[in-house]
C-alpha cells in the first residue's frame, strides 16, 4: 500500500529497453462488423491479406498494471487523498476516455500533455517531444508483453492470468498472478487494453486496436500477438487501459 500518488506512479512505471519486435497484421478485405459492435470479426482467411514487419522499439516506460479504478477516480477527479491500493482495473472506458486521462494524469505530474485534443476531443494528435503519459503502441504493447519470449504466452496460462476457466466471469484486482519477465501484471487475460493504433484505415476506419484478452475470454484468445479491434467510442466490462511513457 503507497500513501502518495506521486509514490505509486513512480513505482508504477517499469522500464523498457530498445529493441525489435516482429509484428504481422491482417487486413481484411471484407468488411464484417458484430451487430453489437462488441468487435469486428475477421472475414474469412482468404479474404485476408497479411503483412509482416520488423518494428523498431525505443526505449520507454510501462505500467505494471492496467490503470485501476481508484487511480483515475483520484486523477481525474477533486479531492486526490486516500491510500492507494492494488485494486480492479477500470473498464467500461474508451479510446477517448483512455487518452484524456493520459493527460490528466500527465498534468497532474507536472508533465507536457502527450496529445493535442479538438473538437471536444474527438480529434487527437500526437506532441512526440512530450514526455508525457500516453498510450503504448501496438508494438510496444506486443514488446513488452513477451518481455524476450518467442511463446504466444510467456508461461502456463493459469499462472498469469485470468481468462474464462479461472476468473469465475469477473474482473480481479490487478497483480494476483505472477509478472512476466519485465514484471509487468496482467498483460494477458483479465480485461484488454486499450493502444494508441489504428487497426486498419482503409477498411475500419477510425477503428482502434486493444491486445490480451480478458477474463471472459477462452485460453486461446489471451496471447501476446491477439489482435482486437473495434470504434474509440467503444466501452465494455472487459476492456481498460495501461499507460506507457516515452523515455
Amino acid at each position: 500500500m503507497i500513501n502518495s500518488i506521486d509514490d505509486y506512479i513512480a513505482d508504477l512505471m517499469v522500464p523498457v529497453p530498445k529493441g525489435m519486435e516482429l509484428i504481422r497484421r491482417f487486413n481484411d478485405k471484407a468488411k464484417w462488423i458484430s451487430s453489437d459492435s462488441r468487435m469486428c470479426i475477421p472475414s474469412k482467411g482468404h479474404n485476408q491479406l497479411q503483412t509482416i514487419a520488423n518494428v523498431e522499439i525505443n526505449p520507454f516506460e510501462i505500467a505494471k498494471y492496467s490503470v485501476t479504478n481508484q487511480l483515475y477516480e483520484l486523477i481525474t477527479k477533486e479531492g486526490r487523498t486516500g491510500e492507494l491500493i492494488n485494486n480492479s482495473p477500470k473498464v467500461n472506458v474508451s479510446w477517448y476516455d483512455a487518452i484524456m486521462f493520459c493527460n490528466a494524469i500527465s498534468r497532474y505530474t507536472g508533465l507536457t500533455e502527450y496529445y493535442s485534443l479538438a473538437d471536444n476531443g474527438m480529434n487527437v494528435q500526437l506532441k512526440p517531444e512530450s514526455k508525457g503519459f500516453r498510450l503504448p503502441t501496438d508494438a510496444e504493447w506486443q514488446y513488452a508483453c513477451k518481455a524476450g519470449s518467442n511463446s504466444y504466452q510467456y508461461s502456463n496460462i493459469d499462472d498469469i492470468a485470468w481468462y474464462n476457466t479461472n476468473s469465475d466471469n469477473r474482473v480481479h484486482s490487478v497483480g494476483e498472478k505472477q509478472p512476466n519477465a519485465m514484471g509487468l501484471y496482467d498483460t494477458l487475460g483479465n480485461v484488454w487494453e486499450w493502444c494508441w493504433d489504428l487497426y486498419d484505415e482503409e477498411t475500419y476506419g477510425s477503428y482502434r486496436i486493444f491486445r490480451g484478452g480478458s477474463f471472459e475470454e477462452d485460453e486461446r484468445s489471451c496471447g501476446s500477438t491477439t489482435r482486437r479491434k473495434s470504434h474509440p467510442e467503444f466501452a465494455i466490462d472487459d476492456l481498460g487501459f495501461r499507460i506507457a511513457k516515452s523515455i
